[in-house]
This record gives structure tokens, sequence and C-alpha cells, in this order.
């Protein structure tokens, strides 16, 4: 719950997307004439602090950067001049720190009721994303966000598991944030592998099985093709050996060349390359079994991601990007004498352009075939004339940094900096020792499938409160995913995490099913109590006077700049930190805030605090990407 914040509402704009907005003009304003310095330059260096025992707000002395007295002098006299004032007590004096703390009966009548009114739009705030906040009517600002990225017929593996559950969140938090937010997924659906898989679903193919499970078909034959292929090329790589020792003695070659290209005339390597030649060129019946598998595929994964609260607004494709714009950026890089001949291939030297780290990048296969990065290139140039984006994030895997950074400077050196300007890498570390049961993980489904029912297990050891669940096997699927992307989101993206079915499916500790347990208590006690909707709002909150009830109030205020500052860090354990810190108050307050048994006007003023508690909980499960449930 803590961290800078620069508010850009700034003073005098009294807006309730953040309650404690408020607070900060308060002081802002009382300070301004006591430090010479206007209300925003107060404003924007007034911040949350680590734990209330320091107060709700604090202010760094020295970052307002006032000659004269030392900081501790002036810390001292600007909190004795510091006005009476009704929101906030007298600031403590802590060395070069001044500590604001918020009056408990203001704070609880201006947060419980703003939760209450503004319900799933509590925490967000439309005006981060205008383009221009004095004049709305100049729209929202667009961003797309890339994730996931699965390759057609290859595994969906830990990999894109953890770009689709970032990069699901980061479009979640851009939403919350007022931008216009594209999610576009970029297959791998192009290349020589639609040459082996077209083949071997002649050989191998099932109309029925395709029918019913696309991915895990294409994939299956995918391996079975690969098995031809695999001692095809390993005798092909070792007559090329052969070849090379030849040369070098000097002793005639041409048997050999001819046996070689006789075994690669033959191989399943070469059918691939002139089937994908014919797909390139446009070949209807080609064409029509590709377009085919793609669709299907795309069609299961739809099923899938909606497991995940996951959706895309476009599926586009290595396919989709055309070879003129290709070629168009290959020329540039020429013509600018960006890229260079060697042995044959096209290079780009980032040494000899002013960043030894980025190596060398290959754009050319010396068989003239292109590579990634033009491909990347005229893609994203592609991208910036169709939807004209203020912002594009790219969700890939720390092991992809070189690439993108060759791509980001590519563009540079192209002379597209309004673009690269725009573009942004987010990535994150690997997942370790990812398996089911059966073995090694292929797909998503399987992972899901194996959680969900390792989850059921845990909630049938509980008989009683088995027999209460509605649905128990749908409650256990949504408790497994829910396992799942915590325990992914639960440190920093870039850090290596290992796979744990029996840490994530447990209900001990900072996992999923302890915040969906967090979030069906309060929904049970919410059903116990039986109090109307009218009954909570009017509510006397005055009687919310116990340190518990206090400080829960206090952490449910900080919410709106928990989802700001995740803004900046684009770390969804920044949310995830802040449940769990909340949910454990919650836990302790219990016993001391009891709903059923208590006073009738008691009652009613514990549980409007409990159900701003239950919506914030949401709020922040929804951003993350989570199904809260309300029973289990």
């Amino acid at each position: 719950m803590a961290s800078q914040h620069s508010v850009p509402n700034g003073p005098g704009s009294r807006l309730m997307n953040n309650p404690v907005d408020i607070y900060r003009e308060n002081i802002s304003e009382a300070l301004s004439p006591i430090t010479g310095k206007t209300p925003q330059e107060v404003y924007e260096r007034l911040a949350w602090t680590q734990t209330f025992d320091k107060g709700d707000l604090g202010l760094p002395v020295p970052s307002l950067r006032i000659k004269g007295k030392k900081p501790a002098e002036q810390a001292v006299e600007w909190s004795e001049k510091f006005p009476e004032s009704e929101l906030v007590a007298k600031p403590v004096v802590a060395g070069t720190f001044l500590q604001f703390f918020f009056k408990p009966e203001p704070l609880t009548k201006l947060v419980i009721p703003s939760i209450l009114n503004k319900k799933a739009l509590y925490g967000t705030n439309d005006q981060l994303g205008l383009r221009d906040v004095s004049d709305p009517s100049k729209g929202k600002k667009r961003i797309i966000v890339e994730f996931s990225s699965p390759n057609i017929a290859k595994p969906f593996h830990a990999g894109h598991l953890r770009s689709t559950i970032i990069g699901g969140f980061l479009a979640n938090l851009y939403e919350a944030a007022g931008w216009e937010v594209l999610r576009m997924n970029y297959l791998g659906d192009w290349g020589r592998q639609f040459g082996l898989l077209a083949n071997a679903f002649e050989m191998y193919g099932s109309e029925e099985a395709l029918e019913r499970d696309p991915i895990g078909h294409l994939f299956d034959i995918y391996v079975e093709i690969n098995k031809l292929s695999r001692p095809q090329e390993d005798a092909i790589k070792e007559k090329k050996e052969e070849l090379k020792q030849v040369t070098e003695a000097g002793k005639d070659t041409l048997d050999l060349e001819n046996e070689i290209a006789e075994l690669e005339s033959k191989s399943e390597n070469e059918r691939a390359r002139q089937y994908f030649k014919r797909l390139e060129d446009g070949d209807e019946a080609a064409r029509a079994t590709w377009s085919r598998f793609r669709d299907l595929s795309i069609q299961k994964y739809k099923q899938t991601y909606a497991r995940l609260n996951i959706h895309y607004d476009h599926y586009s494709g290595e396919s989709q990007v055309e070879m003129e714009r290709m070629e168009k950026a290959a020329d540039i890089l020429k013509e600018r004498g960006i890229s260079e001949d060697s042995k044959g291939a096209i290079i780009v030297d980032f040494t000899k352009h002013g960043d030894k780290k980025l190596g060398k990048a290959l754009i050319k296969k010396t068989d003239g075939s292109s590579l990634y990065l033009t491909r990347d290139v005229g893609e994203i140039v592609k991208r910036n004339e169709l939807y004209n984006f203020d912002k594009m994030i790219y969700v890939i895997a720390s092991q992809q940094d070189i690439h993108v950074a060759q791509l980001f400077k590519i563009l540079d050196l192209m002379g597209f900096h309004d673009i690269s300007g725009k573009c942004q890498h987010v990535n994150f570390g690997m997942v370790q020792g990812m398996s089911t049961r059966k073995g090694t993980v292929k797909f998503l489904d399987d992972i899901l499938r194996d959680v969900g029912e390792k989850m059921h297990e845990v909630m049938k050891a509980n008989q009683a409160k088995y027999e209460q669940v509605e649905h128990p096997e749908q409650t256990a699927d949504t408790l497994g995913i829910t396992a799942v992307m915590v325990q992914d989101m639960s440190g920093k993206r870039i850090n290596n995490y290992d796979f744990s079915l029996e840490r994530m499916t447990s209900f001990e500790g900072d996992t999923g099913p302890y915040l969906q347990y967090a979030h069906a208590r309060l929904c049970s006690i919410s059903r116990k109590a039986g109090l109307s909707s009218q009954d909570i709002e009017s509510a006397d909150l005055s009687l919310l006077t116990e340190s518990h009830a206090v400080n829960l109030v206090r952490a449910l205020a900080s919410w709106p700049d928990v989802v700001q500052n995740t803004l900046k860090t684009l770390e969804p354990v920044t949310v995830l930190s802040y449940l769990f810190k909340m949910t454990h108050m919650l836990s302790s307050s219990y016993d001391v805030l009891k709903v059923i048994g208590s006073e009738p006007e008691v009652m009613k003023a514990r549980m409007a605090l409990y159900e701003a508690a239950r919506q914030v909980l949401h709020n922040g499960m929804k951003l993350l990407g989570l199904n809260p449930v309300e029973r289990m």
C-alpha cells in the first residue's frame, strides 16, 4: 500500500475517482503558504507510507528543496504552523519527514459510500486514458497489447502461459485507466512447418480427430512426420560433413554432391518446402487446408482463453505480413547502409551502429528467405498504419530480450523513431518444473485439467463444506485456474519460479484458493446478515470506531492509488500484494467486528464496511483476470 504517487488530476480537481485526492488537496493547500511552494509542487511529493504507523501520507521535506534551514528544522516548523483541518490531524515529525494521519470518521464517511456507489468502477480512472483531459471529445488513447502468441501445431508451453496471464492483466489494467485497448494474438501460423503439417495430415490425419481436438491432433501428426524427417535430415547432415572433408582433401566431390541432392529431393523437408511454396504462391487447395487448420486452432484457443477470462480483438499472425512489406523493410535497410552482405547472407552488425550489446542479426539467409526481423518490422509498420496506436506492449519472455531490442533498434535505424518510441517490451522469467501427473506438459488444457482435479480433491477433504457447494466441479475448475494464475503473479515478472501443484492448491498462505476463500467468506457473512442494500446505505458509519475498522477503511482508501501505481510497475504482484495484505486485515477483524449478534445499528455499519471490502477484493481479482466465487 505504499509508493510515491503523482496524481495527474492535481489540486483543485476534487474528483471522486480517488477519495484520497481530497486529502492530498487539503494538505497541499495548507502547506503551500507555509513552504512558499505551489500546491501542485507539494501535491506531487506526497507519498504513501509503507505502514499505517507512519501515517496515511508522508512528505519527505528535502524533496521540496528549500534552502536556508536544515530539513529536520523545517519539518518541526511546518508541523507547528500547519492549520487545524477537518480531515487531517497535525502532522507528526519523524526526522526529515512529515507524517499525515487522516481523521478516521471523515475518512470512513467518504470512502465507504464512494465504494458502495461506484461498485466495479471504484479504483478505475478513465481520465488517465484521455488524449486531452481538458477536452474529452478528443477521445481515448489507444494501446495494443500483444500477448500469448502460440505456434499452431506446437505445444502451448509455459512461456505462452505466462505471456497469456500477464498480457490479460495488462489489458485489463489499461482499460481501468480509460485507454482503448486492442488485445492481439500474433500466432505462429506460417512457414515450412505448415508444409510438413499438410503432408502429415495426408499421411496420418483423421477428420474426426481434427474436428474433436484440432490442436492436439495437429501436434500428434506433426510429431509423427518429424519422426520420419529427422533420420533423413541426420543422413543429409552426415553426407554434408563428408563433403566438407572431401573438399578439403582436394578430391572429386561430384558423386557426393549428387547423392546429397538426391537425398534432399526425396526428403520430407523438401516436400514441405514445395508445399509451402504453393501456399505462398496462393495455390487454392493449399490455402484452403492451411486456412482450415488455422481456423480450427483459433476456435479451440478461444475456448481455452475463455476459461482464463481472456478474449482477443484480433488474431493476427506471421501469415498476415505481406511479402512486399518484408521486401520493403529489407530494401530500406540496404539503401541506408544498415544491412550488409556476409558470406551470401544479409546481416545487420549493430556494433557498427553504436550498440555492441546487440551483436549481429541475420536478416536474410543465404537462400534468400527472410527471417523474423523483417517480418516483425513489416508487421509493426502495418499496425501503425491500421490502428494509429499511441502505445504497443509486447508481452514476450526475457529469453527474447535481445531479439526485441534488435527489432526496436532496427526501427530507429530505419528512421521510424516515432513508432519505436511507442513500443515497449514487458518481459518475464521462466516457469520451471512444469509437468502434469502424466508427464511433461504439452498444452494449457492439460495444466488446467490437472489443477482442477487436484483442487477437487482438496475440496472433498472437507465433506461438510463440500456438500454445500452447488456446482463443486465447476467451482474446483475456477479455483484451479485461480491457483495457476495467482502462483504465476506472486513474484516479480522477471523472476523464474517453480511450478508447484501442492503449493498453489493450498488454502494456507498467500495462494489463489486463499484469495477465493476470503471473497466467499465475505459473501457468506452478507447472506447470513440478510440486510438489504437500503439497510447498508443508511448505516451510521460513525459507529465504526475500532482500530480494526479504521485500519481497514485506510486500506480500502488506498486501492485507487494501488491501481495507478501498477500502471508504473506493470507488475501483477503490485495488485496481488495489496489484496493479500487487505485480506489478512479482514481475517484478523472477524472476531472483533462481529456482524451476527451485534446491535442492529452496529450490524448495519459493520456490514457496510465488509461489503465495501468485498467490492474492493472483487475489483482487484477481476483486474487480475480472476473469477471471484461466492461459495466454496
